[in-house]
């Protein structure tokens, strides 16, 4: 009994958005409603000195991104929720969507004056392909914007979701005034000039009770009357099951910055909101129920405290108990492991845990044993789906550039390719090591890593490639075939596979064309 009450208490979330929506601001203010932290923090700010929680890393600190997914776990209400933070630069999009596997739900941020932008249409398609339910929230309403109603048919248009409003704007920019929560019909209003504090006012009161016209002007009541008799005439009331099915999104408005709206969006989504759903394995579903321990690592972070090299993978628990100091097995490696200091993450903060549940995300210490995707068990050989790697667009050889410096170098590459924040492969011809990475940008991180995390300094030398794909045949003549014509382009990545690295589209295709018999694969997934 323990143990569903236990899954019926978490809420696992990420919060997603195109760069600079206002994605790591309002997962700060999910963090200071919550009570998890006392002061906001800012991810570009000149007033206010203290960084954002979930931005721990220096590159992210200078640069005002997020480039790697942070995990934060707090209690509120009784519930248990866990927010991880993800990159919304499309550089750093493979972590993201990486995590997304181990969510049950997601808040979608939206700028209110940019709309829907081309990285907020990619996260969702994969929100679709695994039905997770949306929520979404238009941020920045007190800045000048578009129109509540043509925000509400961008987002049905361009990310093909229904949409439902459970709370509205009252005005924009420099008149907003707060928000009204359809939720729970109450009113929001917008009071203070101090952009970080609480400050603001909620009152409970009818829409139609002429009191109304004491906290905003007359001319605001008639306006959001006749919105919210429009909005509950076009779209239908809002039904639970549609929301946790993914097929309709409910919709807050507010601004992360000046702490409005947030509230209500909390408070609504952890009513409404799912606990662990089933998770999807070669050959079965994992039920969170199970009695026996399921999990799987979808991200590995080396350094998360400089100060103690440590390297830590992250498990999202699917399934069981996780119990302190008792074995499992690592499915892909065949051992039994035991785990003393398993943690619990304020992003780069740790705490020891003796116990974790379904849709918990622990920290364990890792020696090298884990790489993304790996299986966590009580003895079932199970393969976790869904958590590729995908196939690189841009090229460079990677050299080192301080000879005193070459086991640092080997150490930093090594560990920071586990991550998944770029992959390597190895060039079968002359043995040169190559990172293959989707963004430019993470060329630079890898490169600030190397040196100011493991004292190594690299230099990037150009390579002509088009794509990487990795290939596999039962026709043994076909590939021998293969390799001999191909020998030039052919690698190993860091698991030993080989892979196709093509010099041109139109080189890739002849291959395709020509090796019917051979499957060339864009994603490490097969």
């Amino acid at each position: 009994m323990e143990l569903k009450e236990e899954i019926k208490r978490r809420r696992t979330f990420a919060v997603i958005a195109h760069p600079d929506a206002g994605k790591t601001t309002l997962t700060e203010k999910l963090l200071l409603f919550g009570g998890a932290i006392h002061t906001a923090g800012a991810v570009k700010s000149n007033k206010i000195k203290k960084g954002a929680t979930s931005d721990f890393m220096e590159i992210e600190r200078q640069r005002g991104i997020s480039v790697a997914t942070s995990v934060m776990g707090f209690e509120y209400k009784g519930l248990k929720v866990n927010i991880l933070d993800t990159p919304g630069h499309e550089d750093f999009a493979e972590d993201t969507y990486r995590t997304l596997t181990a969510v049950d739900s997601v808040i979608i941020v939206i700028d209110c004056a940019k709309g829907v932008e081309t990285q907020t249409r990619k996260l969702m398609e994969v929100c679709r392909m695994r039905n997770t339910p949306v929520m979404v929230f238009v941020n920045k309403l007190d800045r000048s914007g578009k129109d509540a109603f043509d925000l509400l048919d961008e987002i049905e248009n361009e990310l093909n979701i229904q949409v439902r409003p459970l709370a509205w704007p009252i005005g924009g920019g420099p008149s907003f005034r707060g928000v009204y929560n359809l939720y729970e019909s109450k009113l929001s209003l917008f009071l203070g000039q101090d952009r970080q504090s609480r400050d603001g006012e909620v009152v409970e009161i009818d829409l139609y009770d002429d009191k109304l016209k004491e906290y905003i002007s007359p001319k605001n009541v008639d306006a959001l009357r006749t919105d919210l008799e429009l909005v509950n005439g076009v779209y239908p009331p809002f039904e639970l099951d549609t929301y946790l099915s993914g097929e309709v999104a409910p919709v807050f408005f507010g601004s992360a910055l000046s702490n409005f709206g947030v509230m209500e969006l909390l408070d609504c989504f952890v009513q409404i909101a799912p606990s662990p759903r089933p998770s999807k394995t070669v050959g079965r579903m994992v039920d969170p129920c199970e009695e026996k321990l399921t999990g799987f690592v979808f991200k590995i972070h080396a350094n998360i405290d400089p100060n103690h090299r440590d390297r830590i993978a992250f498990l999202k628990i699917c399934s069981g108990t996780f119990e302190r100091n008792r074995p499992y097995l690592h499915v892909d490696s065949g051992k039994s492991l035991k785990f003393s200091s398993p943690n619990a993450f304020m992003a780069d903060k740790k705490s020891i845990v003796d116990f974790a549940y379904p849709g918990d995300i622990i920290g364990l210490h890792d020696t090298g044993n884990f790489k993304i995707g790996d299986a966590l068990t009580e003895g079932e050989k199970l393969k976790f789906t869904g958590i590729p790697s995908f196939s690189p667009e841009l090229f460079r050889y990677i050299e080192n550039a301080d000879p005193m410096k070459f086991k640092q170098l080997a150490k930093g590459v090594d560990q920071l390719m586990d991550e998944g924040v770029a992959q390597l492969f190895t060039s079968k011809m002359n043995g040169r090591k190559i990172i293959g990475t989707v963004g430019m940008l993470q060329f630079d991180v890898i490169q600030y890593r190397l040196e100011h995390e493991y004292g190594a300094k690299c230099r990037y030398e150009p390579i002509s490639l088009y794509k990487a794909c990795w290939i596999e045949s039962d026709d043994r003549e076909q590939m021998e075939d293969f390799r001999k014509r191909k020998y030039t382009n052919l690698a190993v990545d860091k698991q030993g596979r080989e892979v196709f690295l093509a010099d041109t589209s139109y080189a890739l295709s002849q291959a395709i064309e020509r090796f019917p018999k051979i499957s060339f694969h864009f994603t490490s997934e097969f």
